[in-house]
C-alpha cells in the first residue's frame, strides 16, 4: 500500500477528474471507489472519493473520506481538501466544526483567497454576517489591485476591522 501520489496515480486521477459529469457522478464515484480498492488507504484517492460523493450531494458520506484523507495530504491537495471539508461541514449545518477547519486552513495557507472566501460563507451561514463581510473586505483590499480600491484601501480595511469587532 502506498500513501504517495506517484506520477502514474496522479495521471490516472487527472484523467478521471477530466471525464467526470457533474450531472451524473455515479461513474466517477465508481471509478474512484475501484481505484481506492487498488490503493487502499491512499489519502489522495480517499480525497477524490470524498470529492466525488460531495459533488453528488452525498455530503455525509464525503465527510468520512475527507477526514481519513487529511492526515496524509500535503500541499495544494491538502488545501483543496480542507476547503471542501470545511464547506461540506457548513452544508451539513456543522458551523462550529466548519469554522475550526477554516481557522486551521487559513493559518496553514495564509495566502489562499479561496479559503478566506469559503470561510466567509460559513461565517454568514452561522449568523456572523458582520465577520463574513469583514473577511470578504480584506480579500478585496489584499487582492484587488485597481486604482479605486487602492485609493480607498485604508477605509476598506478600517471598515473590515470595525465589522470584525462588532
Amino acid at each position: 500500500m502506498t500513501t504517495e501520489l506517484t506520477p502514474e496515480l496522479a495521471s490516472t486521477i487527472e484523467e478521471a477528474f477530466a471525464r467526470r459529469d457533474r450531472s451524473n457522478m455515479q461513474p466517477t464515484i465508481d471509478f474512484f471507489e475501484n481505484l481506492l480498492a487498488e490503493h487502499p488507504g491512499n489519502p489522495y484517492v480517499l480525497y477524490e472519493v470524498g470529492g466525488s460523493y460531495d459533488t453528488d450531494g452525498q455530503e455525509e458520506k464525503a465527510v468520512g473520506y475527507y477526514e481519513q484523507a487529511l492526515p496524509g495530504l500535503t500541499g495544494e491537495t491538502r488545501r483543496k481538501c480542507l476547503l471542501q471539508y470545511g464547506s461540506t461541514l457548513r452544508n451539513l449545518d456543522r458551523f462550529d466544526e466548519s469554522l475550526d477547519v477554516f481557522k486551521t486552513a487559513c493559518a496553514e495557507f495564509p495566502e489562499s483567497d479561496s479559503l478566506r472566501v469559503f470561510k466567509s460563507l460559513t461565517l454568514h451561514a452561522a449568523g456572523h454576517k458582520d465577520k463574513a463581510l469583514a473577511t470578504l473586505l480584506l480579500v478585496i483590499a489584499d487582492r484587488l489591485e485597481t486604482p479605486e480600491i487602492k485609493r480607498y484601501e485604508a477605509a476598506i480595511r478600517g471598515n473590515a476591522d470595525y465589522l470584525a469587532n462588532l
